[in-house]
């Protein structure tokens, strides 16, 4: 069969091809034997991006592959605050950090790449509100819009309020979520005294 032909180089590039990001270990667990990995690497047929993590050369970085890559880097992990209203295009401002949500006594990992701004949530707001999306065939988890918008209004200090407000505004006017959805996630998480005041202004002038 044409599959018997293929070499440990032709299915590591077709892997990569397929999942565009890979870990060493799941490389290894295909068949794929470290030396094949590393001869790759010299030869220029596969970048090395991270400690265990390569990609094809040409595939191009943008912001929603450094969430996959953090995701594969911390996966106890959730995206969350600004990264998470980034990627879910309710507001232009790119952090230079991505925001992990991490629990209270969780290990925080020490990486180079992707960098991180850790923080860390108790239960049950670490695990409300968490949507697994698909990037470069890795489920990453992101807080959905109504738990990213509650963060950004129940960390003051870790998210500057003007921020929050355009979030919420962009979510109400883009109709992502209803403003009744919004406001029982707030609830929930203890962010709606101060989320209230805003909301109801947003959907007065609406």
């Amino acid at each position: 069969m044409m599959s018997e032909k293929l070499t440990q180089k032709d299915r590591l590039i077709l892997l990569l091809k397929e999942r565009t990001l890979a870990r060493a270990n799941e490389l290894q667990a295909a068949g794929i034997a470290a030396t094949t990995i590393s001869r790759a690497v010299t030869d220029g047929d596969v970048s090395r991006i991270g400690r265990g993590l390569y990609q094809l050369p040409d595939n191009e970085a943008n912001a929603d592959l450094t969430l996959a890559e953090a995701s594969k880097r911390v996966p106890k992990g959730i995206i969350c605050m600004i990264s998470a209203l980034a990627y879910h295009g309710l507001t232009d401002q790119m952090p230079r950090k991505i925001w992990m949500a991490i629990g209270a006594k969780d290990w925080e990992p020490k990486i180079s790449y992707p960098p991180l701004r850790i923080v860390r949530f108790r239960p049950p707001n670490l695990n409300n509100g968490v949507e697994y999306h698909l990037i470069a065939g890795t489920d990453v988890p992101i807080y959905s819009v109504t738990k990213a918008l509650a963060d950004a209004f129940r960390n003051p200090k870790l998210l500057d309020r003007s921020v929050a407000i355009e979030c919420l505004r962009n979510a109400i006017t883009s109709r992502k979520v209803s403003p009744g959805e919004i406001a029982d996630m707030a609830k929930h998480c203890g962010a709606w005294k101060r989320m209230q005041p805003y909301m109801e202004a947003i959907t007065h002038d609406g």
